[in-house]
């Protein structure tokens, strides 16, 4: 069964790289007048604005439940991801795409384009220990998971979310850099339009990946697939339990609310029995399973 990531750790490596990457890229734009630049340096502030919302929202989501939010606040990581995924979109992929196509309509020629190149292996660089630090948490996360399948079934908005960025902001660098040697090489600014606009593209289809996953969270999903069978499983093979008709689970942030409804193995017992038999059941299930928060069980019958 697949692993949690330290997705805290993972934003603070992104944060870091971004904003280091934000100042040169913003000092090369100015100097060199890419577009391409520029859009690649809104692009990384606009990642540090979103890595500050991420850990606002993980701060927030670990408030202790209250009597309007009974089952915590856990989901609340899961609406400050989609917002970060409509940053990505609108603030990164459409101003790259308008700051493209204004590029497309000028001939103004670059200035200093070796000062552009060299920030831009600097970014492509510092981007690469990010992405990293950031797979070194998804492959203890996923498991034996490929790394597509992880990404549609995982439940951590945050790291979703991170890994797009860091995917979205490496490509993005690479985009820049072959505008910009293309540029120097034919002197033709349209590469770095064009670039600009190959930028606005990926970032634009990567937000829209990352927000179809997080809504889906949003809304309400249950356990990753392989995590739901293993409780599954586990409660099937309990002595308490001889059927098992209903499980229903449910992803609150961190933490995990079950829903049994099974029948019991000996019905003959008496209430206060039945229900100590209920209690053993639900304590062995969350110490098999420690993000289980919350366990509803209903004995029922076949009947």
């Amino acid at each position: 069964m697949a692993g949690k990531g330290d997705s805290v750790k993972t934003i603070f490596y992104a944060l870091g790289a971004n904003f280091a990457i934000f100042v040169a890229k913003a000092v090369a734009a100015w100097i060199t007048g890419s577009s391409a630049m520029l859009a690649e340096a809104v692009h990384s502030l606009a990642d540090c604005g979103n890595q500050g919302l991420l850990l606002l929202g993980i701060k927030r989501a670990k408030r202790p439940p209250s009597p309007d939010y009974p089952l915590g606040y856990g989901k609340e990581i899961y609406f400050w991801s989609f917002l970060v995924a409509l940053m990505l979109f609108s603030v990164g992929g459409v101003f790259s795409l308008y700051e493209g196509w204004h590029k497309l309509h000028s001939s103004e020629p670059l200035s200093y384009p070796w000062i552009a190149v060299g920030v831009l292996t600097f970014g492509i660089i510092a981007e690469a220990v990010s992405m990293r630090a950031c797979l070194v948490e998804v492959n203890k996360a996923r498991g034996t998971q490929s790394l597509w399948r992880w990404f549609r079934e995982s439940r951590q908005a945050e790291l979703v979310v991170i890994f797009g960025e860091d995917l979205a902001a490496l490509f993005g660098l690479v985009f820049a850099l072959a505008a910009v040697v293309l540029t120097m090489i034919t002197g033709n600014p349209v590469f770095d339009a064009i670039g600009t606009l190959g930028i606005g593209i990926l970032l634009v289809v990567v937000a829209v990946f990352v927000a179809v996953e997080v809504k889906a969270m949003l809304i309400g999903q249950s356990v990753e697939p392989v995590t739901r069978e293993a409780i599954r499983a586990f409660l099937q093979q309990r002595p308490e339990v001889k059927s098992l008709f209903s499980l229903i689970t449910l992803q609150m942030g961190n933490d995990i609310m079950v829903a049994v409804q099974a029948e019991m193995a000996n019905p003959d017992l008496s209430t206060a029995e039945t229900i100590a038999l209920m209690n053993a059941t639900e304590a062995a299930l969350k110490a098999q399973f420690p993000d289980v928060k919350w366990c509803f069980f209903e004995p029922d019958d076949s009947d």
